[in-house]
């Protein structure tokens, strides 16, 4: 066999659920082998703070491959590690660390990473949350060649993937399975020395900042499909919240799940009123429509349907107008 048709050595570089899906798909394929993951280093996680691994080194030990989790690659010690693995390709999805360019020039190939976006739209750490959040009838998945930069390295393929109703979570799952597909692709094309990559135009880069908990905070004057695309955005992390402020009730604090726009509201109903609906909906209402309730989770409550909400929390006989929903509570 030629030196182009050997089995690629292949070092790994991911943390979450989306680079664990990408580092399945990887360990089966037939042009390559992985021989090392690396991963964030295990972190404090629930309500006990337990110290647990990500997904990708839990995965790696299932696949009897070695996990390294150093912190970053400042010390010559790590890189000499990397090094003496001798690494055709990195192949680099949500790791979560910035590799410097003594890590990057390593490997004999290159540094590939799998990018939840359609470049230069949404460099950076949230793309995929985002995308939904702004509202993109589209997007999609990306594979770069990785350089010193923020996700501005040159592009060997991409591809696009409506967004539909999809929340972050499960538009997650579909790029991490499109981007693992064309991924293969391209890995096939590097080990023929056939890829080619094509620089991106910077002119066009948007920016997809870290998600926060903040994110999460619902600003009801804003059209409806606005707040319907911010609440699909924050799920299931960091989670879609408000404040409801309720008769004779103290003011608390709801994480809701993904509704409906519903319809029109009066124009003397003022974004934020909460009301019931005809058939017994709940509905919060934003600058020009109706947000229909379909699933929330009270603050230290388990999650309930919007019917339920209403025998439990909303007065008998209190006709539409029922509360307000708050942005933030009220000081």
């Amino acid at each position: 066999m030629s030196e182009a048709r050997e089995k690629l050595n292949l070092v790994f570089m991911g943390t979450p659920d989306f680079a664990a899906t990408v580092l399945r798909r990887l360990a089966v394929w037939d042009g390559g082998r992985v021989t090392a993951a690396y991963c964030q280093p295990d972190r404090p996680a629930g309500r006990g703070h337990k110290l647990t691994p990500p997904p990708v080194k839990l995965l790696a030990g299932e696949l009897n491959v070695p996990v390294f989790q150093p912190r970053n690659f400042r010390e010559e010690a790590d890189r000499r590690v990397l090094a003496e693995l001798r690494p055709d390709v990195l192949v680099v999805a949500a790791y979560g660390l910035i590799l410097p360019q003594a890590v990057l020039d390593i490997p004999r190939l290159g540094p590939v990473n799998v990018h939840g976006s359609l470049l230069p739209r949404y460099r950076g750490a949230a793309p995929v949350q985002r995308a939904v959040m702004d509202g993109e009838k589209e997007t999609g998945v990306a594979i770069m060649r990785m350089e010193a930069g923020l996700d501005t390295g040159p592009v060997y393929a991409a591809r696009r993937v409506p967004v539909g109703r999809h929340t972050a979570g499960t538009l997650h799952d579909v790029l991490a399975e499109e981007g693992s597909d064309l991924l293969i692709a391209v890995l096939s094309q590097l080990r023929d020395g056939t890829a080619v990559a094509t620089p991106q135009d910077d002119a066009l880069a948007t920016y997809a900042a870290k998600m926060t908990g903040a994110d999460g905070v619902i600003d009801w004057d804003r059209q409806a499909e606005q707040i319907d695309a911010h609440i699909r955005g924050v799920t299931p992390w960091p989670g879609a919240q408000t404040w409801l402020l309720l008769p004779e009730k103290e003011i608390f604090r709801v994480i809701l799940g993904p509704g409906v726009i519903g319809p029109e509201k009066p124009l003397s109903v003022p974004s934020g009123a909460l009301w019931v609906l005809e058939g017994g909906k709940p509905a919060i209402a934003a600058r020009d429509r109706f947000y229909i309730l379909e699933n929330l989770r009270p603050a230290n409550r388990k999650a309930m349907t919007g019917r339920a909400f209403v025998n439990g929390y909303l007065p008998r006989g209190a006709g539409e107008f029922c509360g307000r929903a708050l942005p933030r509570p009220e000081v």
